[in-house]
């Protein structure tokens, strides 16, 4: 399994109402300094995928959701998480979850 299929194995694990961070990700896969990289896999996935892996749930350490994708934007990804039954606080234009309240610990 290559890097990329680890990724999507993994986060295909994280249960509704739960986030995981791209560094979490990377550290549960065996590569703790790979976090961009779990970005960068995020972001590679085609239309099929986008589908079947629940993308939304990936964000960064502090909390936000820092996608800058056209395919998948921001507020596209607050409103699945809404779905999810995660809580969203905006503020100054950016969107954030309480990783102390929805952090997926496996």
């Amino acid at each position: 399994m290559n890097f990329y299929d680890k990724v999507y194995y993994l986060v295909k694990k994280i249960p509704r109402g739960k986030v995981a961070t791209y560094g979490q990700i990377a550290a549960l896969i065996g590569s703790p300094r790979s976090a961009r990289m779990v970005g960068w896999a995020m972001h590679a996935m085609d239309g099929g995928r986008l589908e079947e892996i629940p993308w939304q749930r990936v964000i960064n350490r502090e909390g936000r959701i820092s996608t800058t994708c056209v395919v998948h934007p921001p507020n596209q990804q607050a409103r699945l998480l809404k779905k999810d039954s995660v809580k969203i606080t905006k503020k100054d234009n950016n969107f954030f979850i309480d990783l102390n309240k929805y952090l997926w610990q496996p």
